[in-house]
């Protein structure tokens, strides 16, 4: 990651629908001094099955929990930035992810991504809030700890040479992740064990939402294309035993377990630019060791939250 791209950093795309009319709301969750309800629930349901349809093969029970958890953690995320930073809202932040949402679902323009909402009945003012929370909880965590970020670039610069000298076929991967931590109750033997059950039941993409600590999982876990020089040799020799649509063995990772699918493959011949593979690969790292701090500031954060269920 460079300075000032921080917003490449695991971007996520908060959406609430439109609040919908009833005579029935009921507080389910307080999170220090703000609630959520049953409708607010509902909102961010809708807006996690726009972003991961699959999700709509789960249970309601079950998607209504991980709509709570969504909404429990924006809410963490929000009280905690507010110590720290004056909410001016940033056109240009937002902008810049709104662009990224729009290319992560295919979607044309503004204004198709506009006609998408209306149909889904998510309002888009509801929007920008939730985009600029989460651009300046990646500001926060970029200006927090990216001191401590450490790159090894000759190491780096080494594998590239070694992998494009070596192999005669190389290939961009279409990959999607789920992150599990080992900082649990359960023993990380019983947590992967629940994880291929439920890949096997409910399929990879719901698992993500379901188990997956990493900001990818509100999309199904998916990352997207990916040049394999950009992809650690570790991992690379994972994913190079499986096919299209199968999920690797679990690779250890520092606090945890990563297991990846392969969405797609192709062959590409592209002359390799070392120089530029190699920055490629160092925002790889940064963006990976910035999200490892985020997760675990943020698990700190909310242990030390009162939240309380209803």
């Amino acid at each position: 990651m460079i300075k000032n791209k921080f917003i490449g950093f695991f971007l996520i795309f908060i959406i609430y629908a439109t609040p919908t009319v009833s005579t029935d709301v009921r507080i389910k969750v307080k999170v220090h001094n703000q609630i959520i309800t049953n409708i607010d629930i509902e909102q961010e349901r809708k807006y996690l099955i726009f972003l991961n349809p699959k999700l709509k093969n789960l249970t309601k029970k079950k998607s209504n929990e991980i709509a709570k958890n969504s909404l429990i953690t924006e809410i963490i995320k929000k009280e905690e930035l507010k110590k720290f930073i004056k909410f001016n809202e940033n056109s240009n932040l937002i902008n810049i992810i709104e662009k990224n949402l729009i290319k992560n679902k295919n979607i044309k323009n503004k204004s198709e991504l506009l006609e998408i909402l209306k149909q889904k009945k998510l309002n888009y003012e509801m929007i920008r809030e939730k985009l600029y929370i989460e651009g300046l909880w990646n500001q926060y965590i970029y200006n927090k700890y990216i001191k401590n970020v450490k790159i090894d670039k000759p190491r780096l610069r080494s594998n590239i040479l070694d992998q494009s000298k070596n192999k005669k076929d190389k290939f961009k991967y279409n990959l999607s992740e789920i992150v599990i931590s080992d900082n649990s109750s359960e023993s990380i033997d019983e947590i992967l064990l629940k994880v291929k059950k439920s890949i096997k039941d409910v399929g990879f993409e719901n698992t993500a939402n379901i188990f997956s600590i990493s900001n990818t999982s509100k999309n199904g876990g998916l990352i997207g294309w990916i040049n394999e020089l950009q992809i650690s040799e570790k991992i690379i020799k994972s994913i190079e035993k499986i096919k299209i649509n199968e999920t690797s063995e679990p690779i250890q990772i520092p606090n945890g377990f990563l297991l990846i699918k392969i969405n797609n493959k192709k062959k590409f011949n592209e002359e390799i630019d070392v120089e530029e593979q190699l920055k490629q690969l160092i925002n790889q790292e940064t963006n990976r060791q910035l999200n490892n701090f985020s997760i675990i500031y943020f698990k700190r954060l909310k242990k030390n939250m009162e939240i309380n269920e209803f």
